[in-house]
């Protein structure tokens, strides 16, 4: 049996990975950060899924983990990696919270560091294994490519690992381990509840107050009206994982003419104003 390790496992696109691709006949090695998560895991997929415990921020853990699956994998390589484990983190850049900050870039950015370099001799870094090398899916955003107000830490993250990923795309390229990004829109994952408890009163005397308001509302609507199943996220992955040729990029955005290639044609300074406008940010 083929096996692939999935961070983030515990919700939205972690999980419908997870379900995807144990339902494929792949075996899954899934990260979450508590034992409730791995306990909910093994209740629902079985002997399909084996839990592993640590977060993405902790190198020592992951180094752990990966010593926990090199010991079941009999000398055979992994089949796969799936970076998914993130944090969103929200506010105008001039008033964020410096800990916020840094804390989103540690867990969207360093964390998958950390996680390929405890995993990539698994991929076929280390000759000695057997099997062909490995692939990497790193889930990046449509934040990866274009930055909204408000949004500015979250996308700085995306933005980081796209470039990330292309740069081991090409340096991996000496072991054939490949590695491909999935940029989604909007998803429809519990990740919309957190943005409706998001607390805004820091920035209740700010100038940005009524823009915020505006986004968060904009942003619960939209991810729980018009975002994709994360199931839909999943079964891009598993292609990704097992397509002989597969692209380098897949943006899986809804409403995609509008959303995603009609504003990545026009102008910048033109889609500046229409955002400008819609949030009160220009008369």
């Amino acid at each position: 049996m083929k096996n692939i390790v999935v961070t983030g496992a515990s919700t939205g696109i972690g999980w419908a990975t997870v379900k995807v691709l144990t339902e494929a006949g792949f075996h899954v090695f899934g990260s979450v950060r508590k034992q409730a998560d791995a306990d909910r895991l093994k209740q629902t997929f079985g002997d399909k899924v084996t839990p592993l415990i640590f977060d993405v921020t902790d190198a020592a853990g992951a180094k752990r983990a990966a010593d926990e699956v090199r010991g079941k994998l009999n000398g055979e390589k992994l089949f796969g990696l799936v970076n998914n484990a993130g944090i969103a983190v929200s506010g105008p850049m001039l008033e964020i919270d410096i800990d916020e900050f840094r804390n989103q870039m540690e867990v969207n950015v360093t964390g998958p560091v950390i996680v390929t370099q405890a995993f990539g001799p698994l991929l076929g870094v280390d000759k000695s294994l057997k099997g062909a090398p490995g692939r990497i899916v790193n889930i990046s955003s449509v934040a990866g490519k274009n930055s909204a107000p408000f949004l500015g830490p979250y996308s700085a993250s995306k933005h980081a690992l796209e470039a990330i990923s292309e740069a081991l795309r090409r340096e991996l390229q000496l072991f054939g381990i490949d590695v491909i990004i999935i940029g989604p829109g909007a998803v429809a994952t519990p990740i919309w509840d957190k943005a409706e408890q998001m607390d805004i009163t820091p920035y209740k005397a700010s100038p940005y107050l009524p823009m915020l308001e505006r986004i968060q509302d904009y942003m619960v609507k939209n991810g729980r009206a018009q975002g994709y199943p994360p199931e839909r996220i999943a079964r891009q992955v598993l292609k990704a994982l097992t397509l002989k040729k597969p692209k380098t990029r897949y943006a899986v955005v809804s409403g995609r003419l509008m959303n995603w290639t009609i504003p990545g044609l026009l102008p910048r300074r033109f889609v500046d104003r229409l955002i400008g406008k819609r949030l009160g940010l220009l008369p």
